[in-house]
């Protein structure tokens, strides 16, 4: 009785240890850093960060919301870009304008940070 005991307590540390670890796998792995694409126009991507995509996913992103947003003029907006949907927070000067865009498509998010010259 003590042995089976003892064989009991172990298999539940074990599991214990085992769920533990399987539930912060997928989590530390789910938000990463990516190198950012070339900036198509004037100006430049300065950080790309996605969560749950590939970084190749997040690039395509990245440049669709680019290719998106200068329909509309240097300081355009998109809203939306390949299924995902985008906002943006903008700071400017007479010059240029930065911008930090969230694109989200359910739990998947991308990004990323730019500055656009106006000049």
């Amino acid at each position: 009785m003590l042995r089976s005991l003892a064989i009991f307590t172990a298999s539940a540390a074990l599991l214990a240890i085992g769920a533990t670890a399987a539930s912060a796998g997928p989590s530390a792995h789910a938000a990463r850093t990516c190198s950012a694409p070339r900036y198509p126009g004037q100006g430049y991507f300065t950080s790309l960060r996605v969560a749950h995509v590939s970084c190749a996913t997040g690039k395509r992103v990245t440049l669709a919301h680019y290719h998106c947003r200068v329909k509309h003029g240097r300081k355009g907006r998109c809203s939306s870009v390949l299924g995902y949907r985008c906002s943006e927070v903008r700071n400017s000067i007479p010059t240029e304008f930065t911008s930090r865009t969230t694109c989200k498509r359910g739990t998947r998010r991308v990004i990323f940070t730019y500055q656009q010259n106006l000049d």
